[in-house]
């Protein structure tokens, strides 16, 4: 499999995206894009650990990268294209969605939140987790328990699900929260290591991992129960049934035959790169019961 790495400011380039969605538009959808290409654009995070996050060779790994490894080699036999091309495109949250759905990125391997306003815009895979939003603080910042917020400065990332839970969750425990804003979770995570923020609320799981990646992680906290259980799945355009289905079937047939388990332990259980950090993270009930019956229903 030949792999090529994209820029990231390739997502500017429209012309080029133009003509590489060609077949797309003219109605043969993302398999026929592809097809026609010999390419497939895989888009994936740079900080979401451990789902999508670059390794000390700046090459995208991580759980979700693994899933949508097993995808493509379902789609190259599809399409009949032994020699398919991998690119890779980095996206943000702000981009993520944009980029797919302007042909940039034919699927988004990360760590998106499936909701039912994200769905009016693009449809999402079966889940391949499930998590909720906490906050991370610095262990001498005092902060141990929600009121321990009032009047502190939280951030949070740019174009999350997040942002929202959080406003929501101040107004109803009248905290007087100043909230600002992190280009990326690693910008975000930066303002509270540097003390020029006093907490990040994010999903839990990625700020175990900023956590487990960081120069001191002994000097963080993750504090406070889930405010909101959410799923993750990997993103594909809307109304392309014959990929989805690709997709789908993947990962249900991982989730069936316990490769998915396999992988999560890899991931969650093991020593990751690149630290050889190990999450120590067991499989949530709510995905252990997802398996059984998998769906890709989201969250409101």
């Amino acid at each position: 499999m030949k792999k090529h790495w994209l820029s990231t400011a390739a997502f500017t380039l429209i012309s080029t995206a133009a003509i590489s969605t060609a077949a797309f538009s003219q109605g043969a959808g993302t398999l026929g894009k592809i097809k026609e290409t010999s390419t497939i654009t895989v888009g994936h995070r740079d900080a979401s650990v451990p789902f999508s996050y670059l390794d000390d060779k700046a090459q995208p790994v991580g759980f979700a990268m693994d899933l949508c490894a097993r995808i493509v080699e379902a789609v190259k036999k599809n399409v009949g294209v032994p020699n398919l091309n991998v690119k890779y495109q980095v996206v943000t949250s702000a981009n993520r969605i944009p980029l797919l759905q302007n042909g940039v990125i034919d699927i988004e391997c990360g760590s998106t939140t499936n909701t039912e306003a994200r769905q009016k815009q693009v449809e999402f895979a079966m889940s391949h987790f499930f998590t909720g939003t906490r906050f991370l603080v610095r262990k001498d910042s005092g902060i141990k328990t929600w009121d321990d917020l009032k009047g502190k400065r939280i951030i949070s990332t740019t174009g999350t699900t997040n942002v929202g839970v959080i406003r929501d969750f101040i107004k109803e425990r009248g905290l007087g929260t100043d909230v600002i804003f992190g280009r990326d979770h690693a910008e975000s995570f930066l303002l509270v290591e540097q003390g020029r923020a006093d907490a990040f609320g994010m999903d839990d799981i990625l700020l175990y991992g900023l956590r487990a990646n960081a120069a001191k992680p002994q000097d963080f906290d993750v504090i406070g129960d889930a405010l909101l259980v959410e799923p993750y799945g990997i993103m594909v355009r809307r109304e392309d049934p014959a990929f989805k289905k690709i997709v789908d079937d993947t990962l249900i047939g991982m989730m069936k035959s316990g490769e998915f388990t396999t992988l999560y332990r890899k991931w969650f259980q093991s020593p990751i790169p690149p630290k050889n950090v190990n999450l120590n993270l067991p499989m949530g009930k709510e995905l252990a019961d997802h398996l059984k019956n998998p769906t890709d229903k989201p969250v409101r």
